[in-house]
């Protein structure tokens, strides 16, 4: 048995859009739920969330029974946190916070074994089949899908440097500690902040990127989809969940 082909890589490189949802809340049933809507891909996050590894890895099964990607953000951009990911069985990371060609440079390091990175090696981990897939560890990079995603000033300073880092498979804007990071914090769609989104897209475009992008806003969503955004995140389960909860509320009127 060798590692999964990762279909999501795959029609990344096609550059198919790619519409999806944030799982934040850690909850098993909300994301089997959610797996049956007809999205693309499901992030589960480990950076906002209470989600953690044994969490991480019964939401993985629980994505294997459907037709959607299975998407990890790491807490951080380290590689005991990369390499844990991994070995529950992600193939498709979403590394935050990266600034500069170094940091996504290493970042692909971690996703990597030896000579290739610094991915500490274990034959036995669910990844591997527990042990079952004896060509894992050969084929595992061959699979592995690594977005990195700009949150910064500095970040979008080095944009094409970022960009050019062999392994990186495409950037995802992040709005929110971007706003922060201009000087709107709670506000992404000040026009500054639009402005600068924007223009990383046009400048991802230019080089044939592939580009990400989260809100929870279905205006803007709809703006930047229009844009070609391939791997595009239009929710997250705590905004389904308010939208539904206060459209219900809104519907139903006291005597």
């Amino acid at each position: 048995m060798t590692a999964p082909v990762n279909d999501f890589r795959q029609r990344l490189q096609r550059r198919e859009q790619l519409i999806g949802i944030f799982a934040t809340l850690g909850s098993p049933a909300l994301t089997e739920q959610l797996a049956g809507a007809g999205f693309d891909w499901i992030l589960l996050d480990t950076e906002h969330s209470p989600n953690d590894v044994p969490e991480l890895i019964t939401q993985l099964q629980v994505l294997a029974a459907f037709d959607v990607a299975a998407l990890v953000r790491p807490a951080w951009s380290d590689p005991v946190l990369i390499k844990r990911v991994l070995d529950a069985g992600a193939q498709s990371l979403l590394i935050p916070y990266i600034e500069t060609a170094e940091a996504a440079a290493d970042a692909v390091r971690a996703t990597r074994y030896p000579p290739a990175g610094i991915r500490g090696v274990s034959s036995g981990s669910r990844a591997a089949g527990y042990g079952q897939r004896a060509d894992y560890l050969r084929t595992a990079d061959d699979q592995i899908c690594v977005l990195v995603q700009i949150e910064t000033r500095l970040g979008l300073d080095n944009l094409e440097a970022i960009a050019a880092v062999p392994g990186v498979d495409g950037v995802f804007i992040g709005p929110n500690d971007l706003a922060a990071s201009m000087g709107h914090l709670g506000r992404a769609t000040h026009p500054d902040v639009l402005a600068a989104v924007d223009d990383a897209f046009a400048r991802l475009a230019a080089l044939d990127v592939a580009s990400g992008y989260l809100t929870a806003d279905p205006d803007e969503a709809r703006r930047v989809a229009a844009k070609g955004v391939h791997v595009m995140g239009v929710a997250t389960d705590t905004s389904i969940v308010n939208t539904g909860a206060a459209a219900v509320r809104a519907g139903v009127r006291r005597p």
